[in-house]
């Protein structure tokens, strides 16, 4: 304790204090630095962050080297000040290596822009994604089909990028897929990794369409390198099977004015303004006691229709 307690007074009290101060500021080079230092550390987060980070820190740390050269005349100061300020430009050039190297063809940087970009995804991220697909968009032509009931094998996920895709059964139209919502979120959900199956539906191109398509096998590797990943594309399939679902709920009606309600399909309906009470008879048209009843008009017509 004795040893350490001499070893912590020599560190603090070996050095005089400073009795005066000097009078004269530095020079402007060393204030220069200061100032590139301050705005510097006022960067943000992401690719152009850290390169707004790292340019205004070299530019301060080779002031402060300037400065440790010319003014003070000390190699040490110096030589730290050169160090951070090759670290600052290192990493700078890194920075922007990456920024280049995830630099995608307009529809890539646009789905980006549209899907991935507001829930904030990194490039970085977006660029694992797009290899998946090796950064391809397919073309789909007008009314040729990209899937056909009970024929086509369930073994890719899709993204429609522009046009408008027509989804039937047994020649019924279901709903519309526009731009932005998966081909085939529902097959994709229905089945397992390790499951195979067909489509109980059929796609076909309304118009001149272009998709991206990852292959399922390929896909459920990168799920697996990347828990993120896996998390982001279940949140986005699950929101599409919504959207698909309310858009069937819009044009499933039930007999007698009610209206079909996918949320609790056994218990639940959501019924139309019901039709106003009908009043009840006069009281001199009702029956009197012994007169014969009336016949309906309705059974009355039937029962002339059926008589020979």
């Amino acid at each position: 304790m004795g040893e350490n307690a001499s070893f912590w007074e020599s560190l603090i009290y070996a050095h005089p204090t400073c009795t005066t101060w000097k009078q004269e500021a530095e020079g402007s080079i060393y204030h220069l630095a200061s100032i590139f230092f301050v705005v510097g550390f006022m960067g943000g987060s992401g690719f152009f962050g850290l390169l707004y980070v790292f340019s205004l820190l070299g530019l301060g740390f080779l002031c402060s080297s300037v400065w440790a050269w010319l003014d003070v005349c000390a190699a040490d100061i110096f030589s730290w000040n050169f160090v951070l300020f090759a670290i600052c430009f290192v990493q700078f050039v890194y920075v922007t290596y990456q920024v280049r190297s995830v630099a995608f063809d307009r529809e890539f940087q646009e789905l980006y822009s549209a899907l991935f970009q507001p829930l904030g995804i990194s490039l970085t991220v977006y660029r694992k994604i797009v290899l998946c697909c090796d950064a391809e968009v397919v073309s789909l032509e007008k009314e040729h089909c990209y899937a056909m009931q009970g024929k086509t094998p369930i073994d890719k996920l899709s993204l429609l990028v522009s046009g408008r895709i027509r989804v039937t059964v047994d020649g019924e139209f279901l709903h519309y897929i526009f731009p932005l919502q998966f081909l085939d979120s529902p097959e994709w959900d229905s089945l397992r990794p390790t499951e195979e199956g067909i489509f109980q539906v059929t796609l076909t191109a309304e118009t001149d369409c272009r998709y991206v398509a990852w292959r399922r096998k390929k896909l459920y590797l990168l799920f697996a390198k990347h828990h993120f990943i896996s998390r982001l594309f279940s949140i986005l399939i699950g929101s599409d099977i919504a959207e698909k679902l309310y858009a069937l709920n819009d044009r499933v009606h039930v007999g007698q004015g009610f209206r079909y309600d996918i949320r609790l399909p056994n218990f639940y309906h959501v019924a139309l303004p019901e039709p106003p009470p009908v009043p009840p008879p006069p009281r001199s048209h009702r029956l009197q006691r012994g007169s014969p009843r009336r016949q309906p008009a309705a059974l009355s017509n039937c029962g002339s229709q059926l008589a020979p």
